[in-house]
């Protein structure tokens, strides 16, 4: 029989480096649950960044979803080259760094409005003909649905955000355990930008579930922490009126960012 694929794995590496146990200012350190520890980087958020060991699973998902971005990304410049041209890569080849870097590119020459529906048009050639309208049946907005899908993102969206867990939050003041709580996006810590956050992920996410699978969503990214809180059945604000919209930049991680704007440029353009 053949071996299952891996799944994907912490990578948890030990550093004693002056970096890793300096936190920038005004950013409280992050506790260790466990006595578990992650590889440190002077670059990233609390000089922590988090190593993940990827399976042919999940390699093959990035791959899926970043040939799907490939269409709407400007394309790379390169020299040219005696060599012939490079062979396509199989959804497997994929890595998250590329499939990050791919997101970017669907950036580049775009509106935040123009970047968000590219993601929706992504989303959409995912699934099959008539699918949100089955999910719709399916998946009617009552509690059961939204504790439902709460606890298939966990699993499924490991991959793309990292480690979670489903929460108890309260909607329309009601308890239920429709909340996942990120613990440390993967996406928002690979990318170091607040404008792919909102405009690539936060937005378009929101809108697919609320108007397109008609099953309310609201994320709420934590920005000092990279932490995000995913509320289904909660209806996401206007985007002028949730607090992301007032978000600046990470200076030092963000290669588009704008230091001197007290707003992301990408959240306004």
């Amino acid at each position: 029989m053949a071996a299952l694929p891996r799944p994907m794995e912490l990578c948890l590496a030990r550093t004693t480096t002056a970096a890793c146990r300096r936190a920038p200012t005004g950013i409280p350190k992050k506790r260790r649950a466990g006595g578990s520890t992650v590889r440190c980087v002077a670059t990233a958020p609390m000089g922590e960044k988090t190593e993940y060991r990827d399976g042919p699973l999940e390699r093959a998902f990035m791959g899926l979803f970043a040939r799907k971005m490939e269409k709407y990304a400007t394309k790379k410049k390169q020299p040219p080259s005696p060599e012939p041209e490079e062979k396509k890569k199989a959804v497997w080849d994929w890595d998250y760094e590329s499939f990050v870097d791919v997101s970017r590119r669907v950036m580049v020459g775009r509106t935040h409005a123009q970047q968000q529906e590219a993601v929706r048009e992504v989303l959409l050639s995912m699934l099959p003909p008539g699918a949100p309208e089955q999910f719709r049946k399916l998946f009617p907005p009552t509690r059961w649905a939204c504790e439902f899908n709460a606890a298939l993102t966990v699993p499924f969206f490991r991959w793309l955000v990292g480690p979670s867990e489903v929460i108890e939050v309260e909607v329309d003041g009601v308890k239920q355990r429709s909340g996942v709580l990120i613990k440390k996006c993967r996406y928002l810590e690979n990318s170091g930008c607040v404008g792919m956050c909102v405009n690539m992920c936060k937005i378009p996410t929101q809108d697919f579930f609320t108007n397109e699978f008609g099953l309310p969503l609201t994320m709420n990214p934590n920005f000092e922490d990279m932490s995000c809180e995913m509320i289904y059945g909660q209806v996401p604000p206007p985007l002028e009126e949730d607090p992301v919209s007032k978000q600046p930049c990470y200076p030092n991680l963000c290669s588009m960012s704008t230091p001197s704007a007290p707003v992301c440029p990408k959240l306004q353009a």
